[in-house]
C-alpha cells in the first residue's frame, strides 16, 4: 500500500469518528433556574412581625414565566410548591425571568435577565407584593 493510500484510508476511518466526537460535544447538558418565591403581604391588616401561613392555593395561583433574551417568547411557565419553591432545567442561554401578575401584584426583583450556564444552578428569589394594605 503506497503512502498516498494509507492516508485515505486513515481519513475515511477517521472522519465519521471526528464527526460523531463533534456531534457528541455540540450536545448541551442543562443548567437549573431555581429559587423561593415569598408573597404577601396576604391579609389586609397584618402586625408587624405577626406571621399568619400562607395558604397553599396562594402560590399555586403564581408562576414564574421565563421567556427568551428578548422577552418576547414564553419559553417555560413554572409552577410553585405550595412552599413557594420552584426549579426548572434550561438549555444554557440567556433568558428573562418575570412573573405572571395577578391583579396588582408587583415585585421589584423581576423582570429579570440571566444566564443559564452548562450544569450550573442559578438562584432567582423573588418577593411578590401583593398590594394589600
Amino acid at each position: 500500500m503506497n503512502r498516498a493510500n494509507t492516508v485515505l484510508v486513515f481519513i475515511l476511518i477517521m472522519l465519521p469518528i471526528l464527526l460523531v466526537a463533534g456531534c457528541v460535544s455540540e450536545t448541551k447538558v442543562p443548567g437549573t433556574l431555581e429559587g423561593y418565591v415569598t408573597i404577601g403581604p396576604i391579609w389586609p391588616v397584618e402586625r408587624p412581625g405577626e406571621q399568619k401561613p400562607i395558604p397553599p392555593e396562594v402560590y399555586e395561583a403564581r408562576k414564574v414565566m421565563v421567556y427568551d433574551k428578548s422577552g418576547k417568547r414564553l419559553v417555560e411557565e413554572v409552577s410553585l410548591t405550595s412552599e413557594g419553591y420552584y426549579s426548572i432545567k434550561l438549555k444554557p442561554g440567556t433568558y428573562r425571568v418575570d412573573i405572571n401578575r395577578i391583579g396588582i401584584d408587583s415585585s421589584s426583583d423581576v423582570p429579570k435577565q440571566i444566564v443559564i450556564e452548562t450544569g450550573q444552578t442559578v438562584v432567582l428569589n423573588i418577593d411578590i407584593d401583593t398590594g394589600i394594605r
